[in-house]
C-alpha cells in the first residue's frame, strides 16, 4: 500500500513540476484583446455610476428645496463617457502613436558633437 501511494505522489509532483508550452502570438493578442475589454467595461461602469449619483445629488436637491432648505450643490467634475469599444493591436499603431517619437520640446545642443566628452583632455 506504501509502494502505491508513493508512486502515485511521485506521479502528481513530476507532472506538477512541468512546464507549460508558451504561448501562441494568437494567444497572445487574444489576452492583450480581452485586457483591453476589461479596462474599457470598468471605465463604462464608473462612468454609469457617475451618471447615478448626479441622479440621486439631483434628487435630494430637489426634495430638499420642495422642503425649503437652503442647500449648496457641492461642484463635482462632470462625468466622462467612454465611448464605444475600439481595439488597436500594440504592432498595428503607427510610431508616433506608440510613443517612440522625438519629445515635443525642441533641442537645446545637437545630440553628438565632434568635442571629447572630457574637455581639455587628450586622446
Amino acid at each position: 500500500m506504501r509502494h502505491t501511494a508513493l508512486l502515485a505522489l511521485a506521479l502528481v509532483a513530476g507532472a506538477a513540476s512541468a512546464k507549460l508550452p508558451p504561448l501562441s502570438d494568437e494567444a497572445k493578442a487574444k489576452a492583450a484583446e480581452t485586457a483591453a475589454r476589461t479596462a474599457w467595461s470598468d471605465k463604462v461602469a464608473a462612468y454609469q455610476l457617475c451618471q447615478a449619483m448626479d441622479r440621486v445629488a439631483a434628487g435630494y436637491l430637489a426634495h430638499a428645496r420642495a422642503e425649503g432648505k437652503a442647500v449648496q450643490p457641492t461642484p463635482t467634475p462632470p462625468c466622462s463617457d467612454p465611448g464605444a469599444f475600439t481595439y488597436v493591436p500594440p504592432e498595428s499603431k503607427p510610431i508616433e502613436a506608440a510613443g517612440a517619437h522625438s519629445p515635443p520640446q525642441t533641442a537645446a545642443t545637437p545630440h553628438n558633437t565632434t568635442q571629447p566628452a572630457a574637455a581639455g583632455t587628450k586622446p
